[in-house]
């Protein structure tokens, strides 16, 4: 077993396999998942894990090189909106069914336990070098 790091097998697994400009959408319990993409679903009840940790956890991870998220998020979400501006500088907004139709193109979901709307983020990875 690992000491440290993202102790979920399926997870770690996922994130292993991804490449550069691959997706991962990291969302909320209520983000309709579309069919194709690995989902690896950590909700454990509302609110566990929290959007906030589940995020943490993969950008110690993976490295990214841009992100998307929904405009609505700043109106409906003001915590959220602020911890991604946090992280994300440079961060993408676009309108809420927008951002549903690029999780289409995810290689990779993340549901978290979050029960906040539009808690949700399409990042994409970049290279280490």
């Amino acid at each position: 077993m690992r000491k440290g790091g993202i102790l979920n097998r399926h997870l770690s697994g996922a994130l292993a396999e991804l490449g550069h400009t691959d997706r991962v959408l990291v969302c909320d319990a209520g983000m309709p998942i579309p069919d194709g993409p690995r989902v690896v679903d950590l909700a454990f009840r509302a609110g566990v894990p929290s959007f906030a940790e589940v995020l943490e956890g993969l950008l110690a991870e993976l490295v990214i090189e841009g992100a998307t998220a929904a405009t609505e998020i700043r109106q409906a979400n003001p915590a959220a909106a602020d911890l991604l501006a946090g992280h994300f500088p440079a961060l993408d907004l676009v309108p809420h069914e927008r951002l549903k139709e690029l999780t289409a193109g995810a290689r990779l979901v993340v549901r978290t336990g979050e029960a906040r709307p539009y808690a949700n983020v399409l990042l994409r990875c970049g290279v280490f070098f």
